[in-house]
């Protein structure tokens, strides 16, 4: 079943980003990884097309304007339009002062200065700054998907809810780095809201990637997901919200 749809997936080497172009790509969805080691998307590749999917990769180190523009030409050229803009790439920074256990105490009073700039350099300027650059080519789509990867860690909702499984999860770098992505992503489907683009933040789940260790419950297999469904939005599906596996999640 191939379809002329293409997709791009930041991070799409490993993990989430891996998954989630499985997933479209079973849909018969070209998909395109970006990955800031082209060996190692290869690799992915070769994983993929073993599976039928059709795939391609190149270079994309998010945090580098050049490799923006360069992903542009490259969809310009050769497609003509981007229908899919999966921003899954992100990280979190590690430090004493953030977590100490995947649900242990905060300690926001000593977290890192300079790890709140790298996180956020990462998971909210990166997507905000390509998103920009790749949305003159996703307006030229029939009907384009733009998904952020958020995360539940965003929910202020949540996170201010002590009766909430999260309440004491906090690492201010990584949840006000989504905090912030969540508020890209309302703030640009109410731009685009007269248009047939879609935009949502999506929560994966607690999954068994290299962030989110083995204790997660959920496997890798089912980590794209949520990503694939916002992604494959019917014309009637929602814009300019927060959701995880067809449900809605608090802000």
């Amino acid at each position: 079943m191939k379809t002329n749809k293409v997709a791009f997936i930041t991070g799409g080497n490993r993990g989430l980003g891996l998954e989630t172009a499985r997933e479209l790509g079973k849909q018969g969805i070209q998909v395109v990884l970006g990955v800031r080691d082209l060996a190692k998307g290869q690799k992915a590749l070769a994983e993929l097309r073993g599976e039928g999917i059709s795939a391609d990769a190149i270079r994309c180190d998010v945090v580098n304007t050049a490799d923006h523009q360069a992903v542009y030409d490259y969809f310009d050229k050769k497609f003509g339009k981007l229908d899919i803009l999966v921003n899954n790439a992100g990280i979190m920074v590690q430090t004493e002062s953030a977590l100490s256990g995947a649900l242990g105490p905060a300690h926001t009073s000593g977290a890192s200065v300079a790890a709140l700039r790298e996180t956020f350099e990462v998971n909210f300027f990166a997507p905000v700054a390509l998103t920009q650059t790749l949305l003159p080519l996703i307006r030229k789509a029939p009907e384009g998907r733009i998904v952020n990867l958020s995360s539940v860690l965003g929910s202020l909702g949540l996170h201010s809810d002590p009766t909430s499984p999260i309440y004491n999860a906090k690492s201010l770098a990584y949840d006000s780095s989504k905090t912030a992505l969540n508020s890209f992503t309302v703030h640009l489907a109410h731009e685009l809201r007269d248009t047939k683009i879609k935009v949502n933040s999506a929560h994966p789940g607690w999954v068994k990637t290299e962030m989110g260790g083995e204790d997660a419950p959920i496997e890798v297999s089912e980590g794209g997901k949520t990503s694939a469904q916002l992604a494959l939005l019917p014309a009637d599906g929602p814009t300019g919200g927060f959701f995880h596996l067809g449900q809605p999640l608090p802000w």
